[in-house]
């Protein structure tokens, strides 16, 4: 074969490949979730600043990021994936207390038949896109901003000095006041909050949340996409 037609093949080859990537670069930007301008409940209050979430992020790569658990799944696995502990967290709390309100027993201890129906309400609730594409916030329901304020208690606890949580530091491998602020563990959970809206959050239009249902978990309906 001649170095003119190897050139050409080259070169073809290089453009195609250049070209699908450029393609999927695209297609990932564009179909990233969405940094919100703030994250406010229904009734109007404010959870959380857009300084807060991208602050968060720093915070967390601060405090070693990937070396101290994962985010979407990225990082060691010594401690949680923080993504999938604070959604299931989140989704836990919700479903026990409409369970103790209406069945004045915790969501575990239902029959099948109750439970499914609190479960299906729930990923009814979780799973909406509530992202206002005019004011960039993110709006949620108000037992929603309630259960993102118990993660924050539990996770403030836990990634500063909690004694109750000291054996859970322990098996996570996590040093006593890992964030040793009250502000910026606020930012972190911000962070985390984002993260894990994310995973539970369908991508508008589609039946999948922008991580392709990544984390699994049957309680908030994350069950792999057929493609």
């Amino acid at each position: 074969m001649s170095t003119k037609k190897l050139w050409i093949i080259f070169s073809a080859v290089m453009i195609l490949s250049f070209g699908v990537l450029g393609y999927y670069g695209i297609e990932i930007y564009h179909k990233a979730p969405p940094l919100p301008s703030q994250v406010v409940s229904s009734d109007g209050s404010l959870i959380f600043s857009a300084e807060d979430v991208t602050d968060g992020q720093n915070v967390w790569q601060s405090i070693g990021g990937h070396e101290l658990g994962t985010v979407w799944g990225h990082g060691s696995y010594i401690a949680p994936d923080w993504t999938a502990d604070w959604i299931h967290r989140e989704g836990k709390f919700i479903v026990d207390k409409w369970a103790n309100a209406e069945h004045q027993m915790s969501f575990d201890k239902l029959n099948a038949e109750k439970a499914a129906g609190l479960q299906a309400r729930l990923q009814e609730l979780i799973r909406k896109n509530t992202y206002n594409t005019s004011t960039g916030a993110i709006v949620v329901d108000p037992v929603i901003a309630e259960a993102i304020r118990n993660n924050c208690v539990y996770y403030t606890s836990l990634f500063m000095n909690d004694p109750k949580l000291e054996k859970t530091r322990n098996a996570y491998a996590m040093r006593l006041n890992t964030v040793n602020d009250s502000v910026r563990m606020n930012k972190l959970n911000a962070f985390f909050f984002w993260a894990s809206w994310a995973c539970t959050t369908t991508r508008p239009g589609e039946s999948i949340t922008y991580t392709n249902n990544w984390p699994g978990d049957d309680l908030v309906g994350n069950k792999p996409a057929g493609s």
